[in-house]
């Protein structure tokens, strides 16, 4: 891993509190309505991507801090903001109806939802059945990817890099489209998998009741609440879903390993720009949580010869929208013997 000098002070939690920005700006401009529904997207689409470039990388990271009650402070609030974020969206669809403000909202709403999967992720990683694993799992159900915590600590770290066994690994050679398209519904059958190899088939299948309930649930918000606030709570999931697919992406693409072979730092992506590093709870140093999928996100530390994305998670999003643009920029750091 990098240098760290042992009597250095660790890095401040406080640059972390970025991460609750989004969420808060989601939330104030689905309450505001107008032009203001659209704050979320521009500040994660428009401004993070410049800044994520002004504000480079952090090349020292300090030693490992010792206390970490700041940082879990800092998950629980962002595991709360996500629920205020979607009931504001409701609020919004019920006011404006179909009108554009609406769609704006959800799509808003959809990046705060999607910065509250990050949490839900590190919070899937502790105790199976404590009262933070069941937080992930709410948090999960109210953007309907619930299984992502079985396919993910099930199959994903198991299998990462094996690209016909983990569906969220890309090959070089397939683009972001392709690989969502493809990544969603094989997830859930992945997911299905796991419990049926565990002898719980059919009804008793935890994925199939959780889905039996999401749809339960969007038929009542429906009953209750109305088609548009309906839609706009899909609409939000759904882009959701997208950008943690987006982040899956780029951190596995192009890296490979064979059955068999043992699973390294060398098969995930990191990148230490400072911006994707604190908004996301440091979910940009990744090879180190699949060496170690049970160090809390203030524990990692970057590997110094692990790849590395030429940017950071924001400024990365819109490159990777058009696959022969990303494959130019990021994939001369792939070897030519990973490139199938």
């Amino acid at each position: 891993m990098s240098d760290v000098v042992d009597d250095e002070k660790p890095e401040s939690w406080l640059p972390h509190l970025t991460g609750l920005i989004l969420p808060l700006v989601v939330i104030s401009g689905n309450l505001l309505g107008g032009w203001f529904t659209l704050a979320g997207i521009v500040l994660a689409l428009g401004i993070y991507p410049i800044l994520d470039v002004l504000l480079g990388s952090a090349k020292q990271r300090g030693a490992i801090p010792t206390d970490g009650r700041p940082f879990e402070i800092i998950l629980l609030l962002g595991s709360l903001l996500p629920f205020i974020g979607l009931a504001t969206l409701f609020y919004r669809a019920t006011l404006d109806g179909s009108a554009w403000t609406t769609w704006a909202a959800a799509y808003s709403t959809g990046i705060g939802s999607g910065q509250g999967i990050i949490v839900a992720h590190e919070l899937g990683h502790r105790k199976p059945k404590s009262a933070r694993w069941w937080l992930a799992r709410v948090l999960l159900f109210s953007v309907h990817y619930t299984h992502f915590t079985t396919e993910h600590n099930h199959n994903h770290h198991r299998n990462t890099a094996i690209h016909d066994v983990d569906p969220a690994s890309a090959p070089y050679r397939r683009g972001l489209w392709v690989q969502v398209a493809r990544t969603v519904p094989l997830q859930f059958i992945s997911a299905v998998r796991i419990h049926q190899q565990r002898g719980k088939k059919g009804v008793r299948n935890p994925v199939l009741q959780v889905f039996a309930l999401q749809i339960i649930a969007v038929i009542v918000v429906w009953q209750l609440l109305g088609l548009w606030v309906t839609l706009a709570w899909l609409v939000a999931a759904v882009f959701a879903i997208f950008l943690l697919e987006y982040v899956n992406y780029i951190r596995h693409w192009g890296l490979k390993r064979e059955a068999g072979e043992r699973q390294t730092y060398m098969h995930s992506w990191q990148t230490e720009a400072r911006l994707s590093r604190w908004v996301l709870l440091e979910l940009t140093i990744h090879p180190a949580h699949h060496v170690k999928a049970s160090t809390p996100f203030w524990q990692l530390r970057p590997y110094d010869d692990a790849p590395t994305l030429p940017a950071g998670y924001f400024a990365c999003f819109w490159p990777c929208l058009f696959p022969p643009l990303w494959k130019r920029w990021v994939g001369k750091g792939i070897p030519e013997e990973q490139r199938a």
